[in-house]
Order: structure tokens, then sequence, then C-alpha cells
């Protein structure tokens, strides 16, 4: 008989969890308390732009493996799209220079001893500064950790740490920051292409989910929330989903894929991040200009990274408290002064905008907050945690995210049945 297992919360872990299940031969049930899936991660049609658009310039890069292979899971593998060669793209606000960063292929880095494919202006020494950090030491910040200024931070490490973490680079955790940076530029330069969804997050990370798990035999409920979990005798035993007790019988399990502020509502004494980095997006309905590169982290600026796309530019600022308590106007000014000084376009008249605020993007990545999370497993042995704010040892990224869904199967089907 196949393992039943209920996996609340289809966002991109909750389908990453659902998807490993079904494909180690598990029946699922899947639960979203929303009337879509996707979570943070998907897309929806906008009226004021006329276009669909993503919910966020979410960062994926080639090296991250288990990404790419979800994607290839679920028969979605063209569906990210990005240069042939590695390169990293950056502009300067103030200024509107540019610059490529062209790592070598291979982990030998190569590159390093080319000016022209290093940030400019810096000196293969520079890059000596990296080595202490990818011997970081657990709770200790970026700044105790390595040097934190000069034109090799300013002009790199510093606009890359702040996509990848979403909080100030100095304070964030540097072990993070190390694992980032392994995932990227000391795996050699093949892992360091940038990659957007060509047709949108949903059409890539969500839609071809959801139909597989559908022809896998799946049960998906959408607008089905968890409002309580009965545990008993070191079990999980019954879900209470919108009005109806759902029982987790003998052999049974389930995945809790739900923000942290929700999984410590509904499981005693965890423990989780409590404090969070904001994010916010501007979509502005202007033809990017011709040559612009699909994707640029920006410095000196409020914006942080720049996707271009038809008929469109969408900017990302991170860590963005200053700004996400600002009027809606004043924010889509703001940005669009930093996007059109990147892209070399005129500063008014303001283009038809959209602006998405996510006041709780994000964990916030500092060693404190790195010290609370739990996990995969938890002390009920048929239940496990899935979510990038638990220990997958990234920072709150897709590829976190995934990973920590694909690990909460694999510990469940692991599990010997008698433990169930």
């Amino acid at each position: 008989m196949r393992k039943l297992v209920h996996v609340i919360g289809a966002g991109l872990a909750g389908l990453a969890a659902a998807v490993q299940l079904q494909r180690r031969g598990a029946q699922v049930v899947l639960y979203e308390a929303a009337k879509q899936a996707g979570g943070r991660c998907r897309s929806y049609y906008d009226r004021t732009l006329g276009a669909t658009v993503d919910s966020g310039n979410h960062v994926v890069v080639s090296g991250n493996h288990a990404t790419l292979n979800y994607l290839r899971a679920i028969g979605a593998g063209d569906e990210l799209v990005g240069p042939t060669q590695p390169e990293l793209n950056f502009i300067d606000v103030a200024t509107r220079s540019r610059w490529t960063v062209r790592p070598s292929p291979g982990r030998v880095p190569f590159w390093m001893l080319d000016p022209g494919a290093r940030a400019p202006h810096t000196h293969t020494a520079d890059y000596l500064s990296l080595v202490p950090l990818l011997f970081a030491k657990p709770g200790r910040t970026l700044a105790q950790t390595m040097r934190c200024n000069g034109v090799l931070w300013d002009r790199m490490l510093r606009p890359l740490f702040m996509v990848m973490m979403n909080v100030e680079p100095r304070d964030g955790t540097a072990g993070l920051a190390a694992a980032a940076l392994r995932e990227m530029l000391v795996t050699g330069g093949d892992a360091c292409r940038p990659l957007v969804a060509r047709n949108g997050l949903s059409s890539a990370f969500v839609d071809p989910a959801l139909r597989l798990l559908q022809h896998g035999g799946a049960t998906i409920r959408l607008d089905a929330r968890l409002d309580g979990i009965d545990f008993v005798d070191g079990r999980a035993t019954m879900l209470h989903i919108g009005g109806e007790r759902v029982a987790l019988e003998a052999g049974e399990a389930a995945v809790l894929a739900v923000p942290p502020h929700v999984a410590q509502a509904l499981v005693p004494g965890l423990q989780a991040p409590q404090r969070f980095s904001p994010m916010v997006t501007a979509h502005f309905a202007v033809e990017p200009p011709a040559g612009h590169p699909p994707t640029a982290a920006l410095i000196n600026g409020n914006a942080h990274w720049l996707v271009a796309a038809d008929g469109r530019l969408s900017a990302t600022a991170h860590g963005a408290d200053r700004l996400a308590g600002m009027p809606r106007d004043a924010l889509a000014q703001t940005l669009w002064t930093d996007v059109a000084q990147a892209a070399g376009l005129p500063a008014q008249p303001l283009p038809v905008w959209q602006i998405g605020v996510d006041p709780l993007a994000t964990f916030a990545a500092v060693p404190d907050e790195e010290m609370r999370r739990p996990a995969a497993r938890t002390r009920w042995n048929n239940l496990m945690l899935a979510g990038d704010w638990t220990a997958t040892g990234l920072p709150a990224t897709i590829e976190g995210a995934i990973r920590s869904g694909q690990k909460a199967a694999d510990l469940l089907l692991n599990e010997p049945m008698e433990r169930r």
C-alpha cells in the first residue's frame, strides 16, 4: 500500500515536497490556504499594467542544482533562460557606468587574473579578502569575518550579498554568505549564469508541478486552511482543515510547508525566526533599451536588482525597511528614478507602474535569527517542516525552499514504517 502524506502549503517548498513524495511512490494530498498555489513565487495578471507579472524578482543561478532538477522533474526544464556564458552585470545608478564580471569555467578562478573579467579597478590580490569568509565561524557577521570596504566590496561583493541575503550585508550571517558564494563563484563560472523565468514564475515553477501532481493521482485542495493539529504519543494524529477533521492513520504523515508564524501557531514549542526583512518590487510598463542586460545588480541607489523583459522593466529593493512604509506614488517615483538612470531613460514622465510590497519577504539573515531556524525533523515522528526559513544552510532563496521540501519528503520516506 502506498504511503499517504499530507502536504500543508503549496508554495515552492510544499510543491517540491509533493513532487518528491510522488516521484518516490507516495500518495499525496496537497492543501493550500490561498485560492492559488505558488506562495510568494508566482505570477498574476495585473490590470493596471495589462500584463502578467511576477510577485517579485527572485534570483536563480545556474549553480542552483536542486532548482534545475525540480524544473526538469516537472517538465519545465526549458522555462529558465539566461546568458550562455558566465556573466554578472552591474550598473552604478549614480554614474550610469556599467561593467560585467565574467567568471571563468571550472573551479580554478583564472578570471581573477584578467583585468577584463574581474570588477573594474580591482586587483587579483583584492579577491584574497574572500578567503576568511570561506572559513567563517558560526554566529559571526560578515563584518566580523572579512573586509567589508574597498573597491571590490563596493563594486561586486556588497551588491551580490544584498540580493542574496536581503539584509545589509555587513550585518548578515557570514556562514550564509559563504554558502551562497560557494554555490556560485567557488563552484566555478558555469554556476554563475543568472536565470529568469521566460514565461513567468507560475509557468516555470507552479503550473507544471500542479499538472504533474494531478496526473499522478494527487489530491489538490486550494482555499483549505489548516487551523490546528492534534498530537498524541509522539505522533501528529489529526489535521483540522476548514472545519473538517482529517485523521492521520498509522503509516500516514504530514509535511508542514507554511510561513514560520503559522507553523509556530500550529506546532507546540517550535522555535522559528522572529525578525523579517521586507522586499519591494516595482514593475514599469516601458520597453527596455536595445542591448540592456536581462538582469543587473544596481549600486548607489534604492533598488538592488533590475530585470528587463519584453515591454517591462522590474526593479527590486532588498532589505527595504526604509522604503516599505512609503506612500505608493512616492515609492514608484523613487524606484523609477533608479531604473531610468540605470537604463538611460528619461526620468519623466513616470511610466505606468505597479508596486508590490512584501513586509515579511524573508527571515532576517543575521546570526541571531539564523540560530532560530528549525531543522526539518520535529519531535513528532510523522511531521516534517519545510520552507526557506528552516535550517537549509542557505539564505531564504528559491534554491533553499526547494531543497527544504525535498529533504522533508526524503526524511519521511526513509523512516521505518513502524516509527510512523
